[in-house]
């Protein structure tokens, strides 16, 4: 069996399990992490399988996903966890609290519904796939080559941070884009009707992010009959990064009220 590859920062305390969203990694969280470890909780940042330092599998499907966060679960001795989960993160922290509820305390999802969502990622992933790192030599020259596909700079930055060294002067991506650049419906695919979670949970949204609309407040509560709902101003999918002490703040209430 193999086990998803974190950092845990923090020697003890709560154990808080962060999952990243799709294309990114648990590094992407390590500036809140740090801050949340020093408020006493272990911070676990975990790298989903196919992405990061984890293992690569042509098996990836939320159901698949949660069962390894189970599986880290097992192998690190952790019981009723808090976890926050972001965009395919989110999906995939829905899952484990339906599915596995005996694993989780509480939980945050960040900027991500329990619906279905059309696939968003293919000028993003056909970009990627096509990144040549035998004539790639500098993480500029994958950013000129990656543009051609992503416009926005900023997208570019996060999708990069994924580039590593595999051996001297030898560029390469910690992402299994094979297998990814596939997955994109199943990326998008929303709860079963039946499932349920009756866990004290957060759904927390971007302002001017459009993955949590108003008329969803129904379908979140047709799953998670105690979810309370708070929107972070001045912010979009990526609310975290775009609004982080409004972010940080307002999830570290949540969570110490509890």
């Amino acid at each position: 069996m193999s086990i998803l590859h974190s950092n845990i920062i923090g020697e003890e305390g709560k154990d808080l399990i962060i999952l990243h969203g799709f294309l990114g990694m648990g590094d992407n969280w390590k500036t809140h992490a740090k801050q949340w470890a020093l408020l006493g909780y272990r911070v676990h940042l975990i790298d989903q399988r196919n992405h990061g330092r984890s293992f690569w599998s042509s098996n990836f499907n939320y159901a698949t996903l949660a069962q390894d966060v189970v599986d880290y679960c097992i192998e690190h001795q952790l019981d009723k966890i808090w976890v926050l989960g972001h965009s395919m993160g989110g999906k995939t922290l829905m899952h484990l609290a339906c599915e596995f509820p005996q694993y989780i305390h509480a939980f945050v999802v960040a900027d991500i519904a329990p619906k279905t969502y059309n696939p968003q990622h293919q000028m993003i992933l056909n970009g990627l796939s096509h990144l040549d790192f035998n004539q790639i030599k500098t993480r500029g020259d994958a950013d000129n080559a990656l543009a051609a596909y992503v416009k926005d700079s900023g997208t570019r930055m996060f999708l990069l941070k994924n580039l590593y060294w595999e051996s001297q002067g030898k560029l390469g991506l910690r992402l299994n884009i094979d297998v990814l650049k596939n997955v994109n419906e199943a990326i998008g695919q929303g709860l079963f009707a039946d499932a349920r979670s009756t866990h004290p949970c957060l759904f927390i949204k971007g302002e001017k992010s459009d993955y949590i609309l108003e008329n969803d407040t129904p379908i979140i509560k047709h799953h998670f009959p105690n979810a309370e709902q708070m929107t972070v101003p001045n912010a979009g999918h990526w609310l975290h990064a775009e609004n982080p002490t409004f972010f940080f703040k307002a999830v570290t209430d949540w969570l110490q009220k509890l």
